[in-house]
């Protein structure tokens, strides 16, 4: 009864029945009106007052607060279910995301189940900047296996999400007096938005069929860091020719300069054994970036660097400075999945089911779209569809009539340049084409997603 006289005096006092300054009945007479306890009343009362609904003096009685009562919030507006409809469409083929559906749930929670029984009493304090040693030892063997990454456990710093390693690594050679950075031609503007943000200038560096064009790095004077997707360059889809691999690493030898590798996806690769990671070549002058979220989910927030000696203090001191901790539960989680060999097995598996997306996309558009053609390596979970001249646009919005979200290459390109001295390659020189996401949609979406897409093809 307590609570439901506070909560009926709350609502007359909010909704205006009850005015400011309005003087409340006595606690013994309201109780008698009520047919209450007058324990209860009083109780009520000096609720109320403490929450600062009401005043209570002596000789003055118990008074409505004189304050202003803020209005009931509006509450919040339904769009109607078309306007819903109208923002969600049927089939998300935008780049980033893998098919979360094939997350391996089970085989997931047993990892969990086991990491849990065999955790240390310290695993569940504050931990390590760099990482769980569990997870870090098993990287290191996984990532010399897997990717030809050369690391010893103590080189290796778990991260949250690629992002905060990138911007852990831009506020390292903001502090080193690196103020500029080179990144190519197209990529994801939330990167180089990191990389801003931290202090940097990004440099934009021309990507052509043999992916970015090494020899413009000389042109930049005092430019001594790169960011580079070598594997798999996104969204071009092509792999850097080893000539610029080596030329790169030449370079930063040459000037003591930083490669920063983004192996994003560099797993899945279809029509040969994947490129070895470029950091295998020199160590010392390449930060090797990978994470979980391709080759897992988004949603685990789990990513590593592996880092030069000479850097790794600089990182760790960052990292130590504030909330750049990654949930040391997953981490054990991950080590466990690596360690019994259910990510080479998952791994293994979505390698199949992407290859398979992707060799129906090609068989698909040579019988329905015959002028539409594939570009870049059979890799990754997207491919680049080269269109007509002039059509770009056209098809992007065609597409977003039939409910398909699909993004032209031009959303990735580099906006804000600035020149060198001497004028270069336009690093606009792509073509207009579609970057298509075949592994987004789950496996009963994905002829429908297919389907969708050759309708808006010219």
């Amino acid at each position: 009864m307590r609570d439901a006289l506070i909560r009926a005096l709350r609502d007359a006092v909010r909704g205006g029945r009850l005015a400011p300054g309005t003087r409340l009945p006595s606690s013994r007479s309201l109780a008698a009106d009520l047919g209450i306890a007058r324990n209860t009343v009083a109780d009520a009362y000096g609720e109320l007052v403490a929450e600062g609904w009401l005043t209570a003096r002596q000789g003055s009685g118990t008074r409505v607060a004189r304050r202003v009562v803020p209005p009931e919030p509006a509450p919040p507006r339904t769009p109607p279910p078309a306007a819903v409809a109208a923002t969600r469409p049927t089939y998300d083929l935008r780049a980033g995301q893998p098919d979360v559906s094939a997350f391996p749930r089970s085989a997931w929670l047993s990892a969990a189940r086991r990491a849990l029984t065999a955790a240390p009493n310290e695993a569940f304090g504050y931990g390590d900047p760099a990482g769980r040693p569990e997870l870090r030892r098993v990287l290191a063997d996984y990532l010399a296996r897997a990717r030809g990454v050369r690391a010893a456990p103590e080189r290796i710093v778990v991260c949250a999400g690629f992002v905060q390693g990138l911007a852990l690594l831009s506020r390292v050679r903001a502090k080193a007096g690196h103020r500029e950075v080179g990144v190519e031609s197209y990529g994801l503007d939330v990167h180089w938005n990191v990389m801003r943000g931290a202090g940097l200038r990004t440099v934009p560096l021309p990507v052509d069929q043999q992916g970015v064009r090494t020899a413009e790095l000389d042109r930049w004077a005092g430019l001594r860091t790169v960011l580079l997707t070598p594997a798999h360059q996104f969204p071009t889809g092509v792999s850097l020719h080893p000539d610029r691999r080596a030329a790169v690493v030449d370079w930063a030898s040459r000037v003591g300069g930083l490669i920063l590798e983004d192996d994003y996806d560099g797993e899945f690769r279809y029509d040969r054994h994947p490129v070895g990671a470029l950091q295998g070549l020199d160590p010392e002058h390449v930060v090797y970036l990978g994470t979980a979220s391709k080759s897992l989910a988004p949603a685990l927030r789990l990513a590593w660097m592996v880092v030069p000696d000479h850097l790794l203090d600089d990182v760790l001191a960052v990292k130590g400075t504030g909330e750049w901790q990654s949930g040391a539960l997953d981490q054990l989680t991950l080590a466990e999945f690596i360690d019994s060999g259910a990510y080479d097995r998952h791994v293994r598996g979505m390698r199949m089911r992407y290859r398979r997306r992707r060799d129906q996309l090609v068989a698909a558009l040579a019988e329905r779209a015959p002028r539409v053609r594939v570009t870049g390596i059979a890799a990754g979970l997207h491919a680049v569809l080269q269109l007509p001249p002039g059509t770009e646009r056209s098809v992007v919005q065609g597409a977003a009539w039939q409910s398909l979200a699909l993004e032209g290459l031009s959303r990735y390109r580099y906006r804000e340049q600035r020149q060198p001295d001497e004028p270069g390659p336009d690093p606009d020189g792509q073509p207009d084409a579609l970057v298509f996401a075949y592994g987004a949609p789950p496996d009963h979406a994905f002829t429908g997603a297919l389907e969708a897409l050759c309708r808006v093809l010219p």
